[in-house]
C-alpha cells in the first residue's frame, strides 16, 4: 500500500532539501586560494565592425610572490553575448609565462583580433582567464569571478560588416576553404599574383593582413610583396606555424585619384602539391600564400 506523506510535513522536508543544497553550493562555491594576479583588457575602439580588426591589449599584475606549479599556461579569452552565448574565442599563450610574473613588474602585450562573422549585432564582453594546458587548472584572478575562475574585463559593442571598406578579391584567387575541425576559420590560397580591389578612401590607411604559408616543400613561398600600382608598400614574410598579422602603412599620395585602387600581392614563387613527391598529394593548384584576413583601415 502506498504511503501518503501529508502536505506539511513535504513541505518542511522540501525546504531543508533545499536549505541543505544552498548550504552545501556555498560551501562549494567559496574559493579562499589567495588571488595569483590581476587582468585588465582594454579594447583600441568601443565600437567593433563584424569583420574588422582590434588591437586588445592585456595587462596581468602579480599579486602573490608564491611559486606556481610548472606547466605550459594560456589566457583563454571568449567573447559572449547579451545572453552569454559564446560567439568566438582568442585563446593565446602570454609572451611571459605566469610562473616568471613578478610583484610590482606588469605583463603587458597586445594583439589584433579579427572580428569573425556571427549573426548578432548589439553588445558583448570579454572573459579571460589563465589555465594550466595539461591539467586544465585555472589561476585564480583578484578581478570579480563569475564562477570557476572566469572574469568578465571589457565590453564593446559589435557593429555590422557594412561599417568596413568592402574588398573584392578579383584575379589570382581560389576558392574560400574552411578548417574542417572549425568552420569559422577560413582563408583563400592565392596564385603567384593576386588583386584586391576597393573604393579609394582618399586619405592615409593601413592594410592589415593576416596570411601564412604551411607548405614545407622547397619551393614554397617565403613572402609576399604587397604593391599598389609601381609602389611596393611592404613585404610580408610568411610564418609555417602560425599566420601572423601584418600591418602596412599606404600613404594617401599611392592610392592615386581614381575612385576604385587596385592592391597587388605577389608571392616570391609559388609550388604545386601533386608535383612534390614528398607532399603526396593530387592538388594540381598553383599555391603563393594562404591568405585568412585582409581588411583597409582609413585613418
Amino acid at each position: 500500500m502506498q504511503r501518503t506523506v501529508p502536505t506539511g510535513r513535504r513541505s518542511g522536508a522540501l525546504a531543508l532539501t533545499l536549505l541543505l543544497c544552498a548550504a552545501v553550493s556555498c560551501t562549494r562555491a567559496a574559493d579562499t586560494t589567495p588571488p595569483v594576479a590581476s587582468a585588465e583588457v582594454t579594447l583600441s575602439r568601443p565600437r567593433v565592425a563584424q569583420g574588422s580588426p582590434v588591437d586588445v591589449t592585456y595587462r596581468f599584475q602579480r599579486q602573490e610572490d608564491e611559486t606556481l606549479p610548472e606547466g605550459r599556461y594560456r589566457v583563454f579569452v571568449h567573447v559572449v553575448d547579451a545572453d552569454e552565448e559564446l560567439m568566438w574565442t582568442d585563446d593565446h599563450e602570454p609572451p611571459v609565462p605566469p610562473q616568471k610574473w613578478q610583484p610590482g613588474q606588469p605583463i603587458e602585450y597586445s594583439r589584433t583580433m579579427f572580428v569573425p562573422m556571427y549573426p548578432y549585432v548589439g553588445g558583448a564582453k570579454m572573459i579571460v582567464g589563465v589555465y594550466d594546458l595539461a591539467t586544465n587548472r585555472r589561476l585564480k584572478l583578484s578581478n570579480p569571478d563569475r564562477g570557476d575562475r572566469s572574469y568578465q574585463v571589457a565590453t564593446f559593442e559589435l557593429l555590422p560588416q557594412t561599417e568596413n571598406v568592402y574588398l573584392i578579391y578579383k584575379d589570382g584567387w581560389h576558392p574560400a576553404e574552411v578548417a574542417p575541425e572549425n568552420p569559422a576559420v577560413e582563408w583563400k590560397w592565392m596564385r603567384k599574383e593576386a588583386t584586391i580591389a576597393f573604393r579609394n578612401p582618399k586619405r592615409d590607411a593601413t592594410f592589415i593582413v593576416q596570411m601564412d604559408n604551411p607548405a614545407e616543400a622547397a619551393s614554397a613561398a617565403s613572402e609576399v610583396d604587397v604593391r599598389i600600382g609601381d609602389h611596393s608598400i611592404g613585404t610580408v614574410s610568411l610564418a609555417s606555424t602560425d599566420a601572423s598579422i601584418s600591418k602596412l602603412e599606404i600613404p594617401a599620395s599611392h592610392l592615386g585619384s581614381a575612385d576604385m585602387v587596385e592592391l597587388r600581392l605577389v608571392a616570391d614563387r609559388t609550388f604545386v602539391p601533386a608535383l612534390d613527391p614528398s607532399v603526396k598529394s593530387n592538388d594540381t593548384r598553383e599555391l603563393g600564400a594562404r591568405v585568412f584576413h585582409a581588411f583597409i583601415q582609413p585613418r
